[in-house]
């Protein structure tokens, strides 16, 4: 989800970037750059389809000022309102036969890391935006999503942000994750499927930010998705997993402000 000055990566991603969108200036700063920088904890399903979660580490890192030699002021800090691109990464946690007595007989999936790039366009209470990510190590495909937030400041110093998403997958991601063998057929007992890329998911998030103070802001940020398509078909949700995925994540973050030029 994507809050003003602030855009979560991904349903559940693990870094944080600020929505200020992308205009150049003449005149430098006093201060060149502002960064919010923090961690938090993420409690989110140890893999897609997964009826059991794990708590991640979450770093967070936010541009509020950002200055590029010979471009000038790419993030002025002032606007909250334009264009804005942003990095997304995602880790998902390795799948074991061990994991679950159903899943006895299929084969293991390494832990995966996946990193790419988002774009979107904010209002002043609304923003759209699309992210895809590739994967790296537990799978080789590609994952992103669409969705769109409400922007409301319901209180002095409280943003909170809610929307739809709908996740999409490519066929490599969704066959190392949903695809059952005929091995994997023979040596547990579930049906053989083949997935193909497509949607994966459709869902809702929410975000609420508060300004402790000046310089530190608390995050919280919760989801459910609903996975769909071949996702949701795979006997490997239906019988081991579940289609139900939910994702809860908080924490901190503290601004610094510094001239490097």
């Amino acid at each position: 989800m994507l809050p003003s000055r602030l855009i979560l990566l991904g349903s559940t991603a693990a870094l944080l970037l600020a929505a200020t969108p992308a205009v150049a200036q003449d005149a430098m700063p006093q201060t060149q750059y502002v960064l919010d920088l923090g961690a938090g904890v993420m409690a989110k399903p140890r893999y897609d389809g997964s009826d059991s979660y794990l708590f991640s580490p979450m770093p967070i890192i936010a541009v509020g000022r950002f200055y590029i030699p010979g471009l000038g002021q790419v993030a002025d800090g002032k606007k909250e309102m334009g264009v804005f691109f942003y990095p997304s990464f995602n880790f998902v946690g390795e799948r074991k036969p061990s994991d679950d007595k159903d899943l006895r007989g299929t084969r293991k999936i390494n832990w995966a890391l996946e990193a790419g790039l988002g774009a979107g366009f904010q209002g002043e209470n609304f923003r759209v935006f699309a992210e895809v990510r590739q994967g790296f190590n537990g799978h080789k495909g590609q994952v992103g999503q669409f969705g769109a937030d409400l922007i409301t400041r319901p209180m002095d110093r409280l943003e909170w942000s809610i929307g739809p998403r709908v996740g999409f997958a490519s066929s490599k991601y969704m066959n190392t994750y949903f695809s059952v063998s005929a091995a994997e057929s023979a040596a547990s007992g579930l049906a053989r499927f083949k997935a193909g890329g497509g949607f994966k998911s459709i869902g809702v998030e929410t975000r609420f930010t508060y300004d402790l103070n000046d310089k530190v802001k608390l995050h919280l940020q919760g989801g459910y998705d609903r996975l769909i398509g071949d996702a949701g078909k795979s006997p490997l949700v239906g019988k081991v997993g579940s289609k139900d995925q939910f994702n809860i994540g908080t924490g901190l973050t503290y601004r610094f402000s510094f001239d490097v030029f």
